[in-house]
């Protein structure tokens, strides 16, 4: 069950590891979220998180929408390899369902995956 923990390891914490991401990134979005992600060397996946004000003004919705991130990248950890990922929330995120949002995650780490192998 260790390999499913959202570990310290797995976060993107610097700015020039958020910075490499918004160079030269690989997009995935929908009306909820923009996932920006680039290949890395590691060989395990890295998430970072930017919901901003703008996308949800409470900070117990903002909360809510980082714990559904975290949980969804939690479960498909394993499956998505070495990949840089930066989930940018919209608008439209605030109003949704956490299950429309779970959907939503899986889509765009499906696509992502796929678009960052032929990279």
């Amino acid at each position: 069950m260790d390999s499913a923990r959202f570990s310290r390891r797995a976060r993107l914490s610097s700015k020039a590891d958020f910075s490499n991401v918004f160079a030269r990134p690989v997009k995935s979005g929908d009306p909820y979220f923009t996932v920006l992600a680039r290949p890395n060397t590691l060989g395990f996946p890295r998430l970072g998180l930017a919901i901003s004000r703008k996308s949800a003004p409470s900070a117990v919705v903002r909360n809510r929408i980082k714990r559904i991130i975290r949980e969804s990248f939690r479960h498909h950890q394993p499956a998505l390899g070495g990949l840089d990922l930066v989930v940018i929330g919209q608008p439209k995120v605030r109003t949704q369902a956490n299950e429309a949002l779970f959907t939503s995650l899986q889509r765009h780490w499906v696509r992502l995956k796929r678009r960052c192998a032929t990279v």
